[in-house]
């Protein structure tokens, strides 16, 4: 368990080269932060423009891509820096963004998953989600691993794993329990997610969080 700021509205979660990136949303308050994994140390951090409600973020090579979430555009960032270098227009919601090393994948709260081109954020494919035949919605804060997409449902304790080559559902997490009775207080949903590079594990928190949790997935 890692300590967690209480006021992020965490919305996207990443780990990439001993960095844990996290953006986080409502207007007014949106913001992207780096911190050392090891230490916990803030490296940097740069607020959203008030009108903009950040969602979720994902780290390609040297660039950063953070979704907003009706106002329909994605920020392109320098990863170094975090400064934001050109906006590109989409249309419906953000939710979940992540990579898989040759194409994002972006979630907007419905059903389906859109593949976008890494550089220039343009559309290349979708595909739709489902678990035994049923739409399976709210996909939210996406974690891209091993060729599988991790996608927390909002509004649940419920993480699923997702082949992207057919949108079948193939693992679900049941990740309730997590917080304590005396953590829970003043927290929201379970949202964030981010793989820990060379190890089987994740790292997982929710909106108001006081901490961020180190598990591994194992069958029931």
């Amino acid at each position: 368990m890692l300590p967690h700021d209480r006021s992020s509205f965490t919305q996207g979660l990443e780990i990439a080269g001993g960095t844990l990136y996290e953006g986080t949303g409502m207007k007014g308050e949106s913001l992207l932060r780096a911190t050392d994994l090891a230490t916990g140390e803030l490296r940097r951090e740069v607020e959203l423009p008030d009108d903009l409600f950040g969602e979720g973020i994902t780290v390609t090579g040297d660039r950063i891509w953070q979704l907003t979430w009706q106002e329909g555009v994605a920020l392109e960032r320098d990863r170094e820096t975090l400064a934001e270098l050109r906006r590109v227009e989409y249309p419906g919601e953000g939710w979940g963004l992540c990579s898989d090393g040759a194409r994002l994948v972006m979630s907007d709260g419905s059903d389906r998953l859109t593949f976008r081109d890494p550089v220039t954020f343009a559309p290349t494919g979708s595909v739709d989600v489902r678990a035994a035949g049923a739409p399976v919605e709210e996909l939210n804060e996406l974690e891209c691993v091993g060729g599988q997409v991790w996608a927390n449902i909002w509004g649940s304790e419920e993480i699923v794993r997702i082949d992207p080559a057919t949108g079948q559902v193939t693992a679900v997490v049941d990740a309730s329990g997590l917080l304590s009775p005396e953590q829970r207080p003043g927290t929201d949903v379970l949202n964030g997610i981010a793989a820990v590079p060379g190890t089987d594990e994740f790292l997982l928190t929710g909106k108001y969080w006081p901490a961020l949790f180190r598990v591994r997935f194992v069958p029931a």
